[in-house]
């Protein structure tokens, strides 16, 4: 099996850690295979769109989701280091309102599977990071909503202590208990 699957103390989501081939050249991976990401973890998902972005050292990107056209994402960085979250926006969760966060580089080549009515978002720690992820749904800019990454009751640990690089719909997102959540 090409990839360790380890759970995080959020029901649903994963970290995926790919088996990697590696000698004097390089090194080899799979970075997804649908058949096998259904054996690793019993989820049978259709990805419809890949992004890709590039991001300097400080930058904080999220907490984003979708209320309508909820995305799963499955997220890697290629490039660099980020810290990574996901937070459980559904009402009917018993974790409803919990976090988890977790390292993602080049280095490491984890991967975290974030499904939907979560809120993601992740924050650059190296010079710079590439980052991709594949979702579940379409991007739909109408259905997008935000959660303020330092909000202060979700007490998010962030591992920095440095005003990170944000944009104004970030900067201005609403405070948990105004979100717009999931039944």
């Amino acid at each position: 099996m090409p990839y360790q699957v380890s759970p995080t103390s959020l029901d649903g989501v994963l970290i995926l850690e790919p088996q990697v081939f590696g000698d004097a050249r390089g090194f080899f991976f799979e970075s997804f295979n649908s058949r096998d990401f259904l054996h690793a973890t019993g989820l049978d998902v259709q990805f419809l769109q890949d992004n890709h972005s590039k991001s300097g050292q400080g930058v904080l990107r999220g907490l984003h989701y979708q209320i309508q056209h909820p995305q799963g994402k499955l997220v890697r960085v290629t490039q660099g280091e980020v810290f990574d979250v996901a937070v459980d926006m559904r009402r009917s969760s018993k974790q409803f309102g919990k976090w988890v966060g977790t390292h993602l580089s080049a280095d490491n080549k984890r991967q975290l599977w974030v499904p939907e009515g979560f809120a993601h978002g992740f924050v650059v720690l190296s010079e710079s990071a590439e980052f991709l992820y594949k979702t579940t749904d379409y991007y739909h800019p109408e259905h997008e909503r935000s959660v303020l990454w330092s909000d202060p009751e979700l007490k998010i640990d962030w591992p920095f202590n440095f005003e990170p690089k944000l944009v104004a719909k970030d900067a201005k997102a609403p405070l948990f208990k105004y979100a717009e959540t999931f039944a």
